[in-house]
């Protein structure tokens, strides 16, 4: 009898696990909120159309300024600043212990994998599988040559990678990116999986090849804006491929899948100058962020509002989220999804979006933070307001826009409105107090 009681009990629990929904994360880098066609983008973008004409557009989806910090978000449900991650960064991110969403997922039974660019930790010992990941492939480091495939010179340049082995291969990197995804999708087999897809695309250094610049509408003219183009066209074509392997497999009712940016677009050159050369098309990449102000790296609108898409047939209804959210949010909802129940107090900042997403629940009043680039800017989003602060202690200035009525942040309230600047500046201080509390050690 007792055996026969534990026969039926693990039965029960494999049953539960392969009940789980799959998850599919797609993030591009340094993709701009207006690069997307369906923000009125120049570059044909039909799949990610597709996707949020049959999904659920989230419009008011806030990530970090620049790229490490966002990927600590997502991997932790946290705030990067509690982990002391500020910018793009090649030293080991997170604790050995940090319990991350693979971690999670993986302890419920899933298959877990990344394919693409890492970026908080570039050597191969602190790298993804050490944090969850039962397999891994790409950049150890951040955005890569597209041939060579090599990061900015120096000590981490060789980053390419399988399972934390450097190795050398051929071929566009967002093609091989799409591919070892396809390929570890298409072996996935009755037990639920995480995969993790951050592009290199459309971070700089870009050159494309002849076959998608033929591509590109006549009227982007430029051998920048050219090259820019075709690179979405391509990434827009690599998460093609993704969905149309879950369809072939089934998978794709049985998956949630989400797709987003790391930060706002660049305008910064695209010579290669930090990068080997490999004869790459000179000039200011076109990053296109408006109507939204400024650009990465800006805690502002433009550097931290991003097109992010939530798409699952049979699942979610068509429409718009409006509510803001924020990259740290995508851990307690997959996790809630998943079944997973944290045996001690994980410290998320992030909440589940799945009863907002899905069965329309009120959104929650809740607190957005913000940290730039060495801590030199923050905001603060208690919806409607947004708190913006530049410098810190007697040198700090503050601004105070409406974000429900401008959204464009062009007028400043701070000196109309000192009682609710000062709520703000209040609140700034209670989410700022849970800062480096998780800083990795040596």
């Amino acid at each position: 009898m007792m055996r026969m009681t534990l026969v039926l009990f693990f039965a029960s629990c494999l049953q539960a696990i392969a009940a789980g929904p799959n998850f599919v994360f797609i993030i591009a880098d340094d993709l701009g909120w207006a690069d997307v066609a369906f923000h009125g983008g120049s570059a044909p973008t039909p799949h990610l159309d597709q996707l949020a004409r049959e999904g659920v557009e989230l419009t008011q989806h806030y990530v970090a300024p620049v790229c490490s910090p966002t990927r600590t978000g997502l991997l932790t449900g946290r705030c990067w600043s509690r982990f002391g991650v500020t910018t793009p960064q090649n030293s080991r991110a997170l604790p050995w212990d940090t319990m991350t969403l693979p971690r999670a997922l993986k302890s419920l039974g899933y298959d877990t994998c990344i394919t693409g660019k890492w970026h908080l930790g570039s050597r191969p010992e602190w790298g993804p599988n050490h944090f969850g990941f039962d397999h891994s492939y790409g950049s150890l480091a951040g955005g890569v040559g597209p041939y060579d495939h090599q990061y900015k010179k120096g000590e981490f340049s060789q980053t390419w990678h399988r399972d934390e082995k450097l190795l050398t291969e051929t071929g566009h990197v967002t093609d091989l990116i799409a591919k070892e995804a396809c390929e570890w999708l298409a072996a996935r087999k009755d037990a639920p999986f995480f995969l993790y897809v951050p592009f290199t695309a459309v971070h700089l250094p870009i050159k494309e090849p002849e076959e998608w610049l033929a591509k590109i509408p006549a009227g982007i003219t430029g051998d920048v804006p050219r090259h820019y183009a075709a690179c979405i066209m391509h990434l827009d074509a690599a998460v093609g491929q993704i969905i149309t392997t879950l369809e072939k497999n089934g998978q794709r009712d049985k998956t949630l899948l989400i797709f987003t940016s790391d930060n706002g677009g660049s305008t910064v050159e695209n010579s290669g100058q930090t990068y080997p050369a490999d004869d790459y098309p000179t000039g200011a990449l076109p990053g296109n962020n408006k109507p939204l102000r400024n650009e990465k790296g800006s805690v502002y609108e433009g550097g931290t509002r991003v097109a992010c898409i939530a798409n699952w047939p049979g699942k979610l209804k068509t429409g718009k989220h409006n509510a803001p959210v924020q990259i740290i949010d995508w851990m307690p909802t997959f996790c809630a999804l998943a079944g997973y129940k944290p045996q001690l107090d994980l410290k998320w900042d992030g909440i589940n979006l799945w009863p907002q997403l899905a069965e329309g629940a009120a959104p929650p009043a809740r607190t957005l933070y913000t940290v730039a680039p060495g801590f030199k800017s923050r905001s603060l989003l208690c919806d409607p307001w947004k708190l913006i602060v530049h410098g810190e202690n007697e040198k700090a200035k503050f601004e105070l826009y409406d974000i429900r009525t401008d959204p464009y942040e062009t007028n400043d309230l701070a000196a109309q409105n000192p009682e609710q600047l000062a709520i703000m500046k209040e609140h700034l201080n209670v989410m700022a107090k849970a800062d480096r509390d998780a800083v990795a050690d040596d």
